[in-house]
């Protein structure tokens, strides 16, 4: 991860994934992941959180 960001994003034909490492994710992050569907027109998403003491994620659908 580049200096001063705690995620990364990746796309694949079907799901996009956005880990982060952050202790709190603010709403803003999953406002991202649904801009990121609605953008790229893909269905699902996943917010994977690892900056917690055990790893938290949020499943996300793309309503189109």
């Amino acid at each position: 991860v580049p200096d001063g960001e705690s995620g990364y994003l990746k796309q694949y034909d079907e799901i996009i994934v956005e880990i982060k490492a952050v202790s709190l994710i603010p709403t803003a992050f999953y406002a991202q992941l649904q801009n990121y569907l609605k953008c790229t027109n893909i269905e699902l998403g996943m917010l994977i959180n690892f900056g917690t003491s055990s790893l938290t994620y949020k499943r996300m659908i793309n309503l189109k």
